[in-house]
C-alpha cells in the first residue's frame, strides 16, 4: 500500500461511471490532502454528485478504485460523514430533530444498542452548534428548508467523522443558515477534518473553500484555489457558457495579483 493512500483521505484512481453506457465520469485520477475544505465545481451534468456517490459506493462503477484513508468505504465508514442533497430526503418521515441527530451516533454505538443519556447530550450539543437547540423536539417536517439542513449538519457532527462529504449544502438555504454552515466548515477544518462539498456558486467559492476540484465528466484541474481557480481552467470546465462568471474569475485573479504586489512593496528594499 503506497504512502499516498494513507496520507491522503481520498485517493481515486482511473474511476469511470456510466449510466446506460453513457459515461458520467471518465477516468478520474484525484488525491485530496487532509485538513482541507474542498469544493467540487462544474456545470450541470458534470458528474459532481455522482463523484461523491461513487466514492461512497452509492452508485456502481465501471472501472477504477477508491481509497479512503488507505481502505475501502466499508472498512472506513465510521470515519466518514455524508450530508446528501436536501431534495433527496423524505422530510415527511415522522421524527423529531433530536432523533435525526442521534442517528449520527449509531456508527460508534452499534445498530443494536439504544442511544442513551450520553448520545442524547451529544446530539443536543451538536444542535446547539448549528443554532437549532430550541427545535430539538420539533417534527422535522415542520422545519424550514434551512432548519432541516442544519439538523442534517448536526447529525454529521454527531458522527465525529474525519472526512465529510456534503452534496450542495448551501442550496436553498437562508443567509443565517449559510453563515452557520460556513462557520461549521471552518470549525471542522480547525479540528483537522477534511470536508468535500459539491458547490455551484463561483462567487462564494474562494471565500468558503481552500482547495478546488474542477469537473466536467473528466477531471479538468485540482489543487489549491490560488493556483487552480483561474479563468483558463474555468473556460476548460464550462466551455463557452461562462461569460459573466469569467469576469468574476478575472477580478479574483486581479485582486490576487494586487495583494501579491502589495506584499512585495512592503518588504524591505522591495526584496
Amino acid at each position: 500500500m503506497s504512502n499516498v493512500s494513507i496520507d491522503h483521505p481520498v485517493v481515486i484512481h482511473d474511476l469511470t461511471v456510466a449510466y446506460r453506457d453513457k459515461p458520467v465520469l471518465w477516468d478520474i485520477e484525484l488525491s485530496i490532502p487532509p485538513g482541507k475544505l474542498v469544493a467540487i465545481i462544474g456545470p450541470n451534468g458534470a458528474g459532481k454528485s455522482t463523484l461523491i456517490k461513487a466514492v461512497l459506493g452509492l452508485v456502481p462503477t465501471v472501472a477504477g478504485t477508491v481509497s479512503l484513508f488507505g481502505g475501502s468505504y466499508r472498512e472506513r465508514r465510521q470515519m466518514i460523514g455524508y450530508v446528501p442533497q436536501r431534495s433527496s430526503v423524505d422530510w415527511d418521515f415522522p421524527t423529531h430533530a433530536l432523533d435525526v441527530v442521534m442517528m449520527g451516533t449509531y456508527g460508534q454505538l452499534g445498530w443494536f444498542k439504544r442511544p442513551g443519556k450520553a448520545q442524547r447530550e451529544l446530539a443536543l450539543r451538536c444542535l446547539e452548534q448549528v443554532g437549532m437547540a430550541d427545535f430539538a423536539n420539533r417534527q422535522i417536517s415542520q422545519l424550514s428548508g434551512g432548519q432541516q439542513q442544519r439538523v442534517f449538519l448536526a447529525r454529521a457532527l454527531a458522527q465525529d467523522a474525519q472526512l465529510y462529504f456534503m452534496d450542495e449544502p448551501f442550496v436553498g438555504v437562508d443567509a443565517v443558515t449559510e453563515r452557520a454552515i460556513v462557520n461549521l466548515l471552518r470549525d471542522l477544518r480547525a479540528r483537522g477534518k477534511t470536508v468535500v462539498c459539491v458547490h455551484h456558486d463561483l462567487d462564494s467559492a474562494p471565500e468558503y473553500f481552500d482547495w478546488l476540484v474542477l469537473l466536467n465528466v473528466r477531471l479538468i484541474a485540482a489543487g489549491p484555489f490560488e493556483t487552480t481557480f483561474t479563468s483558463e481552467n474555468l473556460r476548460k470546465t464550462y466551455g463557452g457558457t461562462m461569460g459573466a462568471a469569467i469576469k468574476h474569475i478575472e477580478h479574483f485573479e486581479e485582486d490576487r495579483l494586487a495583494i501579491s504586489v502589495q506584499a512585495d512593496t512592503k518588504r524591505p528594499n522591495g526584496h
